[in-house]
C-alpha cells in the first residue's frame, strides 16, 4: 500500500489511531480529520458508480445499495484486504483489546486512507483505489440481495410463515465507553436464531438479523412456550 502514496506522511497520518498519541505525544497527529475528508470520498464515488452502473434502480434502491457498501462491516473488509490492520499505530492497552479487528477503527482507518490518497493524488487515484474494492462488492451484493434491509427481509420472513415478530434482545457489551461493542440476539418465538455484534445497538441488531437469515435453511419452525423444536443454533 506504501507504494500507492508519493508523500508518505499522509499514509503515516491515516494509520495513526488516536489511542497511540496518548503514549507518542510527539508522534505527530491521528487520522480523525483524514477520515471525515475519506468518508466524503468514498460516499461520493460510491454514488458516482451507483448511478452509472445501475440507470434503472430508483433512488430508495440506490440508497439501499450505497447504505450496504458503505457500511462499517464492509469497508472493514476492504482494509483487512488492503493490509490496514497490520500497518496501524495504536496504544499498547487497544492492541490488549484486539482493536486490529475492531470494526469501527478498521472502517474508520480506511476512510482516512482514502481521504489520504485524494489529498496525495487527487480524485482519480482515490476512485481507482476505491473501485478496485468496489466494483466486485457491488456485484455480490446486488446478486445475493443484501442491499435489503436484513431486519425488515427477517420480519417478512417470520412474520409470512409463521406470524411472528423477531424480538431482538441485547446480551451483552463490552469495551472502553469510546468503543464500546454490544452484542444482540434475535428471537423468533422462543427460538434463538441469530446473534451480532456491532459497535452501536442498531447496528448489532442488524448484524444479528443477518446472521439469523444465513442459518434460515437450518431453522424449522420456532418453538413457543411448551413446545418442542429440535433445532439448536450453530
Amino acid at each position: 500500500m506504501r507504494k500507492l502514496f508519493h508523500d508518505q506522511s499522509l499514509l503515516t497520518c491515516a494509520l495513526t489511531h488516536r489511542s497511540y498519541l496518548n503514549e507518542n505525544p510527539d508522534a505527530g497527529i491521528d487520522n480523525e480529520r483524514l477520515e471525515f475528508l475519506g468518508d466524503a470520498v468514498v460516499g461520493m464515488i460510491t454514488a458516482d458508480f451507483l448511478y452509472e452502473r445501475f440507470p434503472a434502480l430508483r433512488e430508495g434502491e440506490l440508497t439501499s445499495l450505497r447504505a450496504a457498501l458503505v457500511k462499517g462491516e464492509t469497508l472493514a473488509r476492504f482494509a483487512v484486504e488492503v493490509g490496514i490492520p497490520a500497518q496501524l499505530r495504536l496504544s499498547r492497552g487497544e492492541e490488549r483489546t484486539g482493536a486490529r479487528e475492531r470494526v469501527p477503527i478498521l472502517a474508520s482507518a480506511f476512510e482516512a486512507v482514502v481521504g489520504a490518497l485524494y489529498l496525495d493524488q487527487g480524485l482519480p487515484a482515490a476512485r481507482e483505489f476505491v473501485l478496485r474494492l468496489l466494483v466486485p462488492e457491488a456485484e455480490r451484493v446486488r446478486a445475493q440481495r443484501l442491499d435489503r434491509d436484513a431486519k425488515s427481509v427477517l420480519q417478512e420472513l417470520a412474520q409470512g410463515q409463521w406470524h411472528l415478530t423477531p424480538d431482538y434482545r441485547l446480551v451483552n457489551s463490552y469495551g472502553p465507553e469510546h468503543a464500546k461493542m454490544f452484542v444482540v440476539a434475535v428471537f423468533v418465538g422462543e427460538t434463538e436464531w441469530g446473534r451480532g455484534v456491532g459497535s452501536s445497538r442498531h447496528r448489532a441488531e442488524i448484524a444479528a438479523a443477518e446472521d439469523a437469515l444465513a442459518k434460515r435453511t437450518k431453522v424449522e419452525h420456532p418453538r413457543r412456550k411448551n413446545e418442542r423444536l429440535d433445532y439448536r443454533p450453530a
